[in-house]
């Protein structure tokens, strides 16, 4: 850098001019069998491909910018873009979601969907870029993408958000809770709140494991004070009361284990007394799925249940498996954690024939009853059965209507969203039971495909999806295999911003 007024360039140019390490050249290979081509035509052809599939894809996206800004999707009957593409397009509800978050991004950053409809940015590198870029920082993010992987570029934008915002309105306003499933073992629970509105959790956790007779050290989740602070004996002016002999610090900590049991009780007595005054109790309880084989370690007859013979060539997810044991779509429960449990727990009978299909326990009353809404739960497996939908907010409906003399039993009784319970009504939707599911007509006998099938299309044509000049090495970014200096990368990241901005 001759001048240190000078914009930074050291992150977004290469000293020696990069080539690939192999000839990129397209050259002739008299096989197109994968298995007999040499090496090097095959991986130039993977490069290639991927590069095609790329410019593609943009394509793909500013479709969907357009379909989703005239609002085709709404003629369909599904909530928004993402839905459609769900169920239209075969893709996974979180895939589409991302998928219309990028396309509208795409319209306001030019260079980004230039070099991706181009084939030089991945798809998984745009969909970073456009987290953290505006119309004005494009250029330098897209230079420094450019030599970076997709991981490194994942990296660097969670980074750049972190420190790009304005850390004390940032926590003035944030508030979030998330939770993962880790690998099916456990959930992981993340909570971020204000510090007033975080001060009453930590000190209801505190109460429940009656630890509030003292304060909390930074360790404990405390104030921050200093050992000199801690050390003065204090006249009960800040709050702080130490005897001479055991100071704060060296106070036993209340342990993790403590803490995560609190918040399973806190949460518990509060579930407790919703129920106890709820017209629904279920709403507010937390059911198990459990056979007969999980919640006792014998069957009535003394015979082990997982060796009884007509449960031998039963898969461990078929209802009817005594050793059945997971909370209502979720996690699988130990057999000693069931059996704990189920002490103190309510148990109610859940019938299954050898097919696995819960039997009727219908009543004839217009209000399905607590045993019945569980069973139409678990049979459709506490989801919306409309074509398309995996809402989990779910109501019962009957298939037959009540008015017209449709029975409150297991057979004619179907979970549907609120919005496609409405439609069902609104638009005459008939509702039929085919083969162990359910089927879907309009009212002029036209059939709602669960998902429809994807146009058929030969391997040659994604080439006329863009005009694109695709090469084996458009979509090799110039790197050669050394770590991410993030630290490096963020200062120079920011260090050009602040040079543009004058």
């Amino acid at each position: 850098m001759s001048d240190v007024h000078d914009k930074i360039e050291y992150m977004t140019e290469l000293l020696v001019p990069w080539k690939p390490a192999w000839n990129t050249d397209v050259i002739p290979c008299s096989t197109n069998d994968p298995m007999s081509m040499p090496i090097e035509h095959l991986e130039a052809r993977i490069c290639e491909l991927a590069g095609h599939l790329t410019a593609a894809t943009c394509q793909f996206l500013l479709l969907v910018a357009d379909f989703d800004a005239r609002q085709g999707w709404a003629s369909w009957e599904v909530p928004s873009c993402a839905a459609w593409l769900s169920w239209k397009c075969q893709i996974a509800s979180g895939t589409a979601r991302e998928h219309v978050r990028v396309a509208r991004l795409l319209g306001t950053l030019p260079l980004i969907r230039g070099e991706f409809a181009a084939g030089r940015l991945s798809y998984a590198k745009v969909r970073a870029l456009t987290r953290i870029a505006t119309p004005e920082t494009e250029h330098d993010l897209v230079e420094m993408a450019g030599p970076m992987t997709a991981n490194q570029l994942e990296r660097f934008a969670q980074a750049h958000r972190r420190v790009s915002r304005e850390e004390q309105q940032e926590v003035s306003r944030r508030r979030k809770l998330t939770w993962r499933y880790d690998e099916d073992k456990a959930i992981g629970i993340t909570l971020w709140l204000p510090p007033a509105e975080g001060a009453v959790v930590l000190q209801a956790i505190r109460a429940w494991t009656n630890d509030v007779e003292h304060p909390h050290d930074p360790a404990d989740g405390g104030p921050a004070r200093s050992r000199a602070e801690n050390l003065r004996q204090q006249d009960g002016s800040d709050g702080i009361v130490w005897d001479g002999e055991n100071p704060p610090w060296q106070r036993e900590k209340t342990p993790a284990e403590d803490m995560a049991d609190a918040i399973v009780g806190i949460c518990g007595g509060y579930l407790s007394g919703r129920a106890a005054e709820a017209d629904n109790p279920d709403t507010y309880h937390v059911i198990i799925h459990a056979g007969t084989g999980a919640i006792s370690v014998t069957d009535d007859v003394g015979v082990s249940a997982e060796t009884r013979p007509d449960d031998a060539a039963l898969p461990v997810t078929h209802p009817a498996y005594a050793m059945r044991c997971h909370v209502e779509d979720g996690l699988a429960l130990s057999p000693v954690t069931l059996q704990m449990i189920a002490c103190s727990a309510t148990i109610s009978a859940m019938f299954h024939d050898a097919s696995g299909n819960l039997l009727n326990v219908g009543r004839r009353t217009r209000k399905p009853s607590a045993a019945l809404r569980r069973a139409a739960r678990e049979r459709d497996r506490y989801r919306c059965r409309f074509p398309g939908c995996e809402s989990r907010r779910i109501d019962l409906h009957h298939i037959v209507f009540w008015a017209n003399g449709g029975e409150t039993k297991l057979t004619n009784l179907i979970c549907l969203c609120k919005r496609h319970h409405s439609l069902v009504h609104d638009k005459g939707i008939v509702i039929a039971a085919v083969g162990g599911g359910f089927a879907f007509y309009e009212k002029d006998g036209r059939l709602i495909p669960a998902s429809p099938p994807l146009p058929e299309s030969s391997a040659d044509c994604i080439t006329a999806c863009h005009d694109a000049v695709i090469t084996p090495s458009t979509i090799i970014p110039p790197h050669s295999g050394e770590r991410l200096d993030l630290n490096l990368a963020i200062w120079t990241c920011f260090a050009n911003a602040r040079v543009s901005a004058g």
